[in-house]
């Protein structure tokens, strides 16, 4: 296997050129450039990017926080970001936090220990979150207001409030609902706007008509059981995402019940398979890759030392109305 001073010999030139040339391209004369080019063609020479990555005290990999990595939302925004990484030039490190911050701690120790330069977090920001930490270059990405790193977002509020001043055109009263956990931003993000769209149009919460899921097909199933045993059923339920939202739509059919036509369901995200589902389901489109692209281009801007624009994006959101909802049975 060639070394260095292999390809040093080969040029003619001394091995402090030959690194240069590996290092700071910029900083070699083009005809050196050439000689190298020639002499590592010739040879085959493969440096050692780890040694290369020490001297220069940069890895050129970014770490993305990931809490729940078979989320096909996240499979989106990780795509994004993986588009941009790759064509400047960074690799592109997967962390399945599993929503722990222990196991989150760990993967910032790789940008602590300079194995990474910097961490975009798909896990909007809580009490308990590792970051920010001193000297860690972060940028929070599908994450929720008043993140205290720079971030890249949606506005969560706004999108379910728009959700709910739909379903109350179509003459819907009693809009149920089924969270993510009570902890997580975007739940209060969005259950605040539930509630900011229920004042409007004049009518109280009533707490009865939330039921806490996760996020995950099996807990739109089991709000489904509860809102069925109600003796004054909702006719519309809002989902915090697509998957309890497909879920739900099953249940509520197992149930006997028809959608729409008995009771309106509504999601959030907008997965591919929302538009297959039967019937197709109306819900939020956030845009993922955009948010990833953003985001990434964020990160590596902080990393290169540029002051960004700035530190907060707030993407649009589109809502797409489609056969899950229709207007209350009079």
């Amino acid at each position: 296997m060639a070394t260095i001073r292999d390809v040093a010999k080969e040029a003619g030139l001394s091995t402090g050129t030959i690194s240069k040339a590996l290092s700071t391209p910029e900083r070699v004369s083009p005809k050196n450039l050439a000689k190298v080019e020639a002499a590592i063609k010739k040879l085959n020479y493969k440096p050692n990017m780890l040694s290369q990555k020490f001297r220069s005290k940069q890895s050129n990999t970014i770490v993305v926080l990931v809490p729940d990595i078979a989320n096909v939302f996240f499979a989106k925004v990780i795509s994004g970001i993986e588009a941009v990484a790759q064509n400047a030039g960074y690799s592109v490190l997967l962390g399945d936090t599993k929503d722990s911050p222990v196991r989150e701690a760990e993967f910032i120790k790789m940008v602590e220990t300079r194995l990474a330069d910097g961490i975009i977090n798909l896990r909007p920001y809580t009490s308990d979150s590792q970051l920010p930490q001193q000297d860690i270059t972060a940028v929070s990405a599908t994450g929720s207001e008043n993140t205290p790193y720079p971030s890249v977002r949606i506005d969560n509020a706004g999108a379910a409030a728009q959700v709910i001043e739909y379903l109350l055109s179509l003459g819907h009263r009693r809009i149920g609902v089924i969270s993510g956990l009570n902890d997580n931003p975007h739940t209060q993000d969005r259950m605040a706007g539930y509630q900011r769209a229920l004042t409007k149009a004049g009518l109280q919460f009533d707490p009865s008509l939330v039921v806490e899921g996760d996020f995950n097909f099996a807990s739109g199933l089991n709000a489904v059981r509860q809102f069925i045993q109600m003796e004054d059923r909702p006719t519309a339920i809002f989902c915090m995402n697509d998957e309890m939202a497909i879920a739900a739509i099953k249940g509520f059919v197992d149930a006997g019940l028809n959608v729409p036509e008995d009771i309106s369901v509504t999601g959030f995200d907008d997965m591919d398979v929302s538009s297959y589902c039967r019937p197709t389901l109306t819900t939020v489109a956030q845009p993922a890759e955009q948010i990833g692209e953003q985001s990434a281009e964020l990160l590596l801007d902080l990393i290169a030392g540029k002051a960004p624009q700035q530190t907060e994006y707030v993407l649009a959101h589109d809502f797409i109305v489609r056969g899950s909802t229709a207007a209350v049975r009079t």
